[in-house]
């Protein structure tokens, strides 16, 4: 039981420790970062990042999060940058180079290569006092006042706040671009994700004949509608082919438990009347949306004015977006 006990105010005091670090970083956002958002929003280059050690791998994850929101980004590991890796800077490249101390062998080598290329050089640092800082055109500041760890040596709580600035500077970029989510999803077709972004209801719809009857229906022929097409439900129309109404085998089955003559029983007298429908144009998502917020299994999808067909529950759980 102390075991369980320490273990989760450890687990505790390190989440604080964290999450306290991300919102001071709030006070230190300023000029340096303005203008190096705009830098980067009027450049013909990429952003190049680069860092060594954990920095290396948070500086992975800010690229490829820059890569997916619009903003052209590479990575380049600052050992290997002296061994030759420097060829792949462009004109125009920025270069945002990420350090805790800001004082490392590599950096203080890298830096003022970087100066004689040219390139605007961004900090990405806990030490604004730093030789990296010092030099650097714009410097980023992730001060910490200690890492999560109890000897102040893992890089814990300076490697989450360097990946929040990381996160704070790509979204200010993706809004000052306009980026939208349809540009989102040219960049993630795969997956859930992907398909969330792209798949509309005509996509999902299938082969299906469409189950109709008219609001005259007898039992017996709605029934029958329901059973042939397969889809638990049938849309029920008036005689232009508007869409009035929907019956589901549930609707059969309560109708069945009550004290009816069900020989003189018509589809609009069983059926839901303003059934939800959605346009076969809209995201499949959104269809998943509705039927969570109306605790519904199926929607009428709907080509204008037209019945297009029924999309179910279970036709998103196969397109995995469920």
């Amino acid at each position: 039981m102390n075991l369980a006990k320490n273990i989760r105010n450890t687990a505790t005091r390190v989440l604080q420790n964290e999450a306290q670090a991300v919102l001071n970083l709030i006070d230190f956002l300023d000029g340096d970062f303005d203008a190096c958002v705009e830098h980067i929003l009027l450049s013909k280059g990429r952003v190049v990042i680069t860092g060594v050690g954990k920095s290396a791998l948070i500086a992975n994850k800010i690229v490829a999060t820059l890569n997916s929101t619009g903003t052209k980004a590479i990575f380049m590991h600052a050992a290997d940058a002296i061994h030759g890796d420097l060829g792949m800077i462009q004109e125009d490249d920025i270069i945002i180079c990420i350090s805790k101390s800001g004082n490392t062998p590599e950096i203080k080598v890298l830096v003022p290569l970087l100066k004689k290329l040219g390139s605007k050089l961004v900090a990405l640092v806990s030490n604004p006092k730093s030789f990296l800082a010092e030099q650097a055109d714009y410097v980023l500041n992730a001060t910490i006042g200690e890492e999560a760890c109890p000897h102040n040596l893992a890089p814990t709580t300076s490697t989450t706040v360097h990946m929040a600035l990381g996160d704070a500077l790509a979204v200010c970029l993706l809004e000052a671009r306009g980026f939208t989510s349809d540009d989102f999803a040219k960049y993630h077709p795969g997956g859930s994700l992907g398909k969330q972004l792209y798949l509309r209801v005509g996509d999902v719809l299938g082969g299906n004949e469409i189950p109709i009857v008219t609001e005259n229906a007898g039992l017996a022929e709605v029934i029958m509608e329901i059973s042939g097409k397969r889809l638990g439900a049938t849309s029920v129309v008036d005689s232009a082919g508007n869409l009035k109404g929907i019956i589901t085998d549930g609707d059969l089955r309560r109708m069945l438990q009550k004290s009816l003559d069900i020989q003189s029983l018509h589809a609009s007298d069983i059926m839901t009347v303003n059934p939800k429908s959605i346009s076969t144009q809209e995201y499949a998502i959104r269809a998943l949306n509705m039927m969570k917020n109306h605790n519904i299994t199926q929607l009428v999808a709907m080509n204008g004015n037209k019945i297009a067909g029924f999309v179910h529950i279970h036709e998103l759980m196969k397109e995995g977006i469920v």
